[in-house]
C-alpha cells in the first residue's frame, strides 16, 4: 500500500497546476487545501480535503474515511483555529469552529447528500461522532 503522505502530495500537486481540479477519486467533488500547524510538532502541514461551500464558509468532515479515531488535522484545528485554505487559486485566511449540534448533524446530513461516501462513513463508525468543521474567512 503506497505512503499516504506520498498520495496526499500528488493530489496537492495535481491542485495546484489545475487551479483546484483534481481527477480521479476527487474529479467530481469540490476539494480545498487545509494549511495548518502540528498540534505536536509545529510544523506547517498541508492536507486536500473534501469541502462542500456553505454561503460565505467552507465545511469540511473529519471522516477519516470512518476511521475509528479523528484524522491528525482535527487536532492540528483544535490546537489552532486560525488558519488557511487554498480553494481553487485562492489562499484565504479562515478560522475554523467545530460544529455543535444541532448545526453538526444538519450540515452533516447535506454534505453526505452531496458526498454519499460520507453517509456510509457515518455508518462504519460506531466509536466517535465524526465532527464537522465550519471555515469562515477571516
Amino acid at each position: 500500500m503506497s505512503d499516504p503522505n506520498d498520495r496526499n502530495q500528488q493530489v496537492i500537486e495535481e491542485f495546484r497546476a489545475n487551479e483546484g481540479q483534481v481527477g480521479g477519486f476527487f474529479a467530481d467533488k469540490q476539494l480545498l487545501l487545509l494549511h495548518t500547524i502540528g498540534a505536536k510538532s509545529g510544523q506547517p502541514r498541508i492536507n486536500p480535503l473534501v469541502t462542500m461551500p456553505d454561503g460565505d464558509r467552507w465545511i469540511i468532515i473529519a471522516s477519516k474515511a470512518g476511521a475509528p479515531s479523528h484524522p491528525d488535522w482535527y487536532y492540528n484545528l483544535v490546537a489552532n483555529p486560525q488558519v488557511s485554505i487554498e480553494v481553487g487559486t485562492e489562499k484565504v485566511a479562515v478560522t475554523a469552529t467545530v460544529a455543535d449540534e444541532p448545526e453538526r448533524s444538519e450540515l452533516y446530513a447535506k454534505i453526505a447528500a452531496k458526498y454519499d461516501f460520507f453517509a456510509e462513513y457515518a455508518q462504519k463508525v460506531t466509536t466517535r461522532v465524526i465532527p464537522v468543521i465550519i471555515l469562515t474567512r477571516r
